[in-house]
């Protein structure tokens, strides 16, 4: 099914000469499985391409304009161009309803799954307008819709990962190191969710759940910090 990809060049303010390399750049492996005559690659060589691109740009970006630490400025450049940040933008723009998925893709409400496919098809649509237009204007495009993130970033600490910052707080205001207990399992081996619970001594103070024990985690430590307004 072809998608008007006019719209989305209007969003992103870049005219592609070769419409061909947009196009790639929202084609899932898994659509090919179904169209294997569809006549284009996926986008995971755009994507590879794509991902050195952000870096470089956030990196020179950040270097040109920040007298910081390389400490800091490695943990910023990680926060603008995570998998997080790019599913954000990707989703800023409405990509979604650009991609070639496979029916089932399509179908799939796993957030974390679909989330991942946005983040490389950002990455990827970044290769194909830096193969089309070059690098000016692949560098406007990463400051209009990935810098611009910045600020919101550095005044709110999201560059320290919530566990770590929690427990930098804990130990600030309570003197107290901050503990993890798993509080249930459920779902197969393959597709389990954990609830853990963070403690500060005796005293549960936020849940978070995940597909991974790191992940709820990250959950519980990111509410506790809402919950203490810290």
């Amino acid at each position: 099914m072809e998608k008007d990809l006019s719209k989305l060049e209007k969003t992103i303010g870049v005219n592609f000469a070769n419409k061909d390399l947009l196009k790639q750049a929202l084609v899932h492996r898994s659509y090919l499985n179904e169209h294997p005559k569809f006549g284009l690659p996926n986008n995971e060589r755009l994507e590879f391409l794509g991902d050195a691109v952000l870096e470089l740009v956030v990196t020179d970006y950040l270097y040109h304009n920040y007298d910081s630490p390389e400490g800091e400025l490695t943990n910023w450049r990680a926060s603008l161009v995570s998998g997080v940040s790019c599913a954000d933008v990707a989703n800023n723009l409405a990509l979604g309803k650009y991609l070639y998925l496979s029916k089932g893709e399509a179908k799939d409400k796993n957030l974390k799954a679909r989330n991942y496919i946005l983040a490389n098809a950002l990455e990827a649509l970044i290769g194909s307008i830096y193969l089309d237009k070059g690098y000016k204007t692949t560098e406007k495009f990463i400051n209009k819709h990935v810098l611009n993130k910045l600020s919101y970033i550095l005044d709110n600490k999201l560059y320290i990962d919530p566990k770590t910052y929690f427990q930098e707080r804990a130990q600030e205001k309570e003197g107290v190191t901050p503990v993890y207990k798993v509080l249930s399992e459920s779902g197969p081996d393959h597709n389990k969710t954990f609830k853990i619970g963070v403690y500060l001594g005796n005293n549960k103070i936020a849940e978070g759940k995940g597909s991974s024990k790191q992940e709820a985690q990250v959950k519980a430590a990111a509410e506790a910090l809402e919950i203490k307004s810290w």
